[in-house]
């Protein structure tokens, strides 16, 4: 890599321009911005100190992408409309191609600028959040998930553009899939395009690149005092607060690189944190600190409901947040809105949400540090979706400029996972409320059964056509008695048959046919064990009537009838068989009896299925009744049946 060296035009102190893509480079000496041209350096001005963010990036750290090694040569600082500022660092890769490294609340994104038609690029006046841009190369089309005003804060070592201290510009970020990541500055031209991903420091091979710096200043907090009351002020992340609310009087203060300002009185102190600002929680395998707290709330049907939010941080990941809500809890990262699928229904990660409450939402009360400039008032439109355990909310900004015809604003998106009360408990050793409601996201936690009664179901139907099929019935004896005419119709007749054997083990089906025809007989039978005496008692009815009436046929009953009876011991029997019939009594009768084994009877297998059924069924009833609570408390009308993934 040539490096082009020269003198300050502004202090004559040495400068050197290390890529051929640099058209900018600050003056370690008099911190101007040398622009260097075909004929000659040009100061541009003077650029102001980089506010500390607490980067671990800095500049001449080495480092690859996807094969590549590369150098950060450059950091530019810009500071954001709503407070907050963010880093870009320039990178050189050895290949010649040139990159940004954008740093902001904890995540990395590294872009390369794109060669697009400019007719292709939307107009500013024509941007909407959540529009998506198809002339942005990316498998889907990303989507505006910002669009905002930027400000020049400051820069070191080497820029690839004209940098013009102080300048205001509008830009808009899209968000793709698989994390893509676009910007479109509009301070150029036509607009230039950057295009790229969202990347960890471990996929640049800087996944060390100040680790225990950052772990020691979120340990060691900065002593401040308040400037309203003169009480002290711990600031834990100070590189990345913007706003604070002082515990000792309830005011909100303004945090400007280190400097404090008193903006507002927050009133008396009555939302109190159930868990202390400061306190440490393992979720995920990282050990986050409490860094503030902020009351919200929404007004539906003329009643205003309230929750509270944990602001969580760690100096390797960023900001995560705890939420409870009516005393449930919910762990919440955010998402990339270019992962939200939005055709008809919302999809994240192949799983369904229904959407379960829109409304504006309110800061009522904050307590500790923030990352923005919050406001007691603030209102963003918030908008939840549910698929226990899960519920993914977008909060929507939009905000006009006085004096412009432009929007600005932007769409986030975040991940709340439900935790068990008894779980927040023992991280942050509380002793917490419990919920008398059912939350949005609230998993029910004994579907599980549902699974396992299913697979029960499915073995004993299983059993049951193997049963059946395999074991068929074997026939015992089949004869046909007669019996003589009765002297009167309380009379009864009985007969004996020949001796038969029945083996062990195996159940016993008896079955009668008679041709009876408006009329019955009733045969009680005996199996009478030749050797032991046992008698196994049945009965056998059969009736069978038909006719007409008023030109309708009918009948009633059958010719056939049968009965199951359990097994008996092995062993030699006789059949004994009591008979009784009429009305026809005085003319003779006869009955065919059919005895066989094995016969399987689909009873007792349906009998099975009732019992393992009972307690599916009533946790059913409680699943159903569970979910009734659930949606009773959205905006929204859903079958508590339907619910998403249930």
């Amino acid at each position: 890599m040539s490096v082009l060296t020269a003198n300050c035009p502004s202090c004559g102190a040495p400068i050197s321009f290390k890529s051929g893509s640099s058209i900018v480079v600050i003056c370690n000496y008099c911190r101007s911005a040398i622009a260097r041209t075909d004929r000659e350096l040009r100061d541009i001005g003077r650029v102001a100190e980089l506010a500390e963010t607490g980067s671990p990036l800095q500049l001449g750290l080495h480092g690859a992408w996807r094969g590549v090694n590369f150098e950060l040569t450059g950091r530019a600082q810009m500071g954001h409309e709503a407070g907050g500022v963010w880093d870009e660092w320039y990178a050189t890769f050895a290949n010649g191609s040139t990159g940004w490294l954008a740093e902001a609340q904890g995540r990395f994104y590294l872009t390369f600028a794109e060669k697009i038609n400019p007719t292709a690029i939307p107009p500013l006046d024509r941007l909407r959040l959540g529009l998506s841009v198809g002339s942005i190369p990316a498998a889907t089309p990303p989507i505006v998930a910002e669009i905002g005003v930027a400000r020049t804060l400051g820069a070191i070592g080497e820029i690839p553009y004209e940098l013009t201290p102080g300048q205001t510009f509008y830009y808009a970020d899209l968000s793709g899939s698989a994390n893509m990541f676009a910007t479109i500055d509009y301070s150029d031209t036509p607009p230039t395009v950057y295009s790229g991903q969202i990347v960890t420091l471990a996929e640049l091979g800087l996944a060390d690149a100040g680790a225990a710096e950052r772990e020691a200043r979120m340990v060691t907090a900065v002593s401040l005092s308040c400037p309203n009351c003169g009480g002290p002020l711990a600031l834990h992340a100070p590189d990345r607060t913007e706003r604070v609310g002082c515990p000792n009087c309830n005011s909100l203060i303004d945090v400007n690189q280190g400097k404090l300002s008193f903006l507002k009185s927050l009133g008396a102190g009555k939302y109190k944190p159930d868990i202390q600002i400061g306190s440490f929680a393992e979720f995920n395998g990282a050990n986050y600190m409490v860094l503030g707290f902020v009351v919200r709330s929404v007004e539906i049907a003329g009643m205003r409901y309230f929750w509270s939010e944990y602001l969580l941080y760690h100096p390797h990941i960023g900001f995560r947040w705890l939420v409870n809500s009516d005393n449930h809890w919910s762990f919440v990262q955010g998402v990339a809105p270019g992962d939200i699928s939005d055709a008809g229904h919302i999809r994240y990660k192949g799983k369904s949400f229904r959407i379960f409450q829109d409304a504006p939402a309110q800061v009522e009360y904050v307590m500790g540090e923030f990352y923005w400039k919050v406001e007691v008032g603030e209102t963003v439109q918030a908008t939840d979706y549910v698929n226990p355990p899960e519920m993914l909310s977008r909060e929507l900004t939009v905000n006009r400029r006085e004096g412009s015809k432009f929007e600005t604003g932007e769409v986030n998106w975040s991940l709340g996972t439900y935790v068990q009360r008894k779980e927040i408990e023992k991280k942050f050793n509380v002793q917490l409320q419990s919920p008398s409601n059912v939350a949005p996201n609230q998993p029910f936690l004994y579907k599980s059964i549902y699974p396992y009664w299913a697979v029960l179901a499915a073995i004993l139907l299983i059993t049951a056509l193997v049963t059946i099929i395999a074991s068929g019935s074997n026939d015992v004896m089949t004869k046909s008695f007669h019996f003589e005419p009765l002297q009167n119709a309380e009379a009864t007749q009985v007969t004996f048959s020949d001796a038969f054997e029945l083996v062990a083990r195996r159940n016993i089906r008896v079955q009668g046919t008679s041709g009876v025809n408006n009329s019955w007989i009733y045969v009680a039978g005996d199996f009478i064990n030749d050797d032991t005496g046992l008698v196994q008692t049945f009965e056998l009815p059969v009736e069978y009537y038909y006719g007409v009436e008023d030109g309708e046929s009918w009948t009633e009953g059958s010719q056939s009838a049968s009965t199951l009876l359990s097994a008996l011991p092995a062993g030699k029997y006789t059949l004994r068989l009591e008979a009784q019939w009429g009305p026809q009594f005085a003319e003779p009768a006869n009955i065919t009896i059919k005895v066989d084994q094995g016969h399987t009877s689909v009873f007792n297998f349906l009998a099975t299925l009732i019992a393992i059924s009972i307690i599916p069924a009533g946790i059913a009833f409680w699943h159903f009744n569970f979910e009734r609570r659930r949606w009773s408390e959205s905006m929204f009308t859903h079958s508590s049946s339907s619910s998403a993934d249930e």
